[in-house]
Formats: structure tokens, sequence, C-alpha cells
């Protein structure tokens, strides 16, 4: 492996100082978008809802959406400004006329993701928390699950985002992976409640149910084995895609 962390660090200010140019306009889609749901739902559909898991079900939801947030900034940016810097900017065949190698590049992008999604998921943990919706201290345990969370979904986006002929597949991907992950994650409803016990398999593979689950066990200040479960899932995961990414970013910087 190629990997210069100076190098590294470069892709990953550079991202930093484009988007410090825009983040007036990029954060409000992928920031509000949780919140508009934690007030809708939260309120509207929870005045409805005496108990959620045992609490109200605002404060059921809280922790769920703080992971979506994280979700939301990692993935966009994994998947469409990644594509449009490989493909239309050429910014990385700009970056490799330097001393930056493919492993600095992927490595870089993955650390702007985790960073992207740290804010996002930060700033929503902040307003939950001011809305009183996250019982301190232990809630705290919450912020440095969001860039594992970060983590997962930067590794999952730039796996598939490195592997697809077009932009267009992306609509796949919104569609029909991460919306059915938002929906059917333990966010709005606990699956092990609502779903057959032969088929909560399935719900154990779904990747957003491991942060979620991470987050609302340190909204509750609990502890259990199946938490160091989710932690296992979230790191493996992570580092066999990152594996997979590598012989794409490889691939398709390189031919």
């Amino acid at each position: 492996m190629s990997l210069s962390v100076p190098h590294a660090l470069a892709v990953w200010r550079r991202n930093a100082s484009m988007y410090s140019r825009t983040w007036k306009w990029n954060i409000l889609p992928n920031f509000f978008e949780p919140v508009l749901y934690l007030v809708s739902i939260g309120i509207g559909l929870g005045g409805y809802i005496n108990q959620m898991g045992g609490t109200t079900y605002l404060v059921f939801l809280a922790p769920g959406l703080v992971c979506v947030a994280a979700m939301n900034g990692a993935s966009f940016e994994v998947t469409y400004n990644i594509y449009v810097r490989l493909v239309f900017e050429k910014a990385y065949d700009a970056m490799l006329t330097t001393p930056i190698e493919p492993d600095d590049v992927l490595a870089g992008e993955v650390l702007w993701a985790i960073t992207r999604a740290s804010i996002y998921g930060g700033c929503f943990f902040a307003v939950v928390a001011v809305a009183g919706l996250a019982p301190l201290p232990s809630a705290l345990w919450v912020l440095p699950l969001i860039p594992l969370a970060g983590l997962l979904f930067a590794a999952i986006g730039i796996a598939f985002s490195l592997r697809i002929p077009n932009i267009d597949l992306f609509s796949f991907y919104f569609t029909l992976f991460l919306t059915p992950l938002f929906l059917f994650s333990d966010v709005f409803f606990p699956l092990k409640e609502r779903l057959p016990a032969q088929w909560l398999w399935l719900g154990e593979a779904l990747p957003l149910l491991h942060p979620v689950r991470l987050a609302r066990a340190a909204f509750r200040g609990e502890a259990s084995l199946i938490l160091l479960w989710d932690v296992f899932y979230i790191l493996v995961v992570s580092i066999l895609l990152l594996a997979w990414a590598r012989s794409g970013v490889r691939r398709r910087l390189t031919n």
C-alpha cells in the first residue's frame, strides 16, 4: 500500500476548502431532512402514540435520526461528488500528476466523508440536545458513534461509486438502498417488536441498523453484548468494502 498521510490530508484539505465556499447551500438538504422528520413525525404522529420502545415517540426517534444525518452526510459526498470529480472534473487525474497516489485519494475522500458525516450528525445531535431529547451526559456517547457511522456509509458509497458506468445509477442507490434502510432500520419502530423471529436475521444485515442500535443504547445509558456485534459489523464491513474500493480506485485512476 502506497499510502502517505500528508498526501491523504492534502486531498482532505482540498475538499474542505471547496466545501467552505458552498457549505451554506450543501448543509440545508442533508441536515434539515432529519430535522423535518423529527418535527413532523415526532410531533404529528407522536401525538397518537403514547410510547414506543419504552419511551415517548420523540425520544425514540432522536438517536436514529442522528445516525440518518450522519448517513446522509457521508453518502452524498461519496456518490455524486466523487463521481463528478472522477468523471467530469478530472480532479483526480490532476492530483496524480503530483506525488499523490490512488491510495492517498481513497483515504482522503473517506476521511472527508467522515468529516461531513460528523458535521451533519453532530449538528443534529446539538439540536436534539437543545430540545431536551438527549439525556445528558449518557447521550454524549453517541458523538464517537457518528464518525463510525460515517465510515460505514463512506465505505459502502465509495465502493459503489467506483464500480458504476454512469451517474444515472445513483438513483437506484438512493431509492432502492438508502431509502429502505431509512424506513426499516429501527429508526421509526423497533424491528424486534414487528418482525417475526425468523426474519430478524434479515434486519441484522441492514447497515443502518447497527449505528442506530448503538446510538439508542447510548441515549438510554445501556450496555449489552449485542452492541459488540454492532461495532464488529461496522468495522468489518467497512474494512472489506474499503479493500474492494481500493482495487476500484486503482483501476479507475491508472487505466
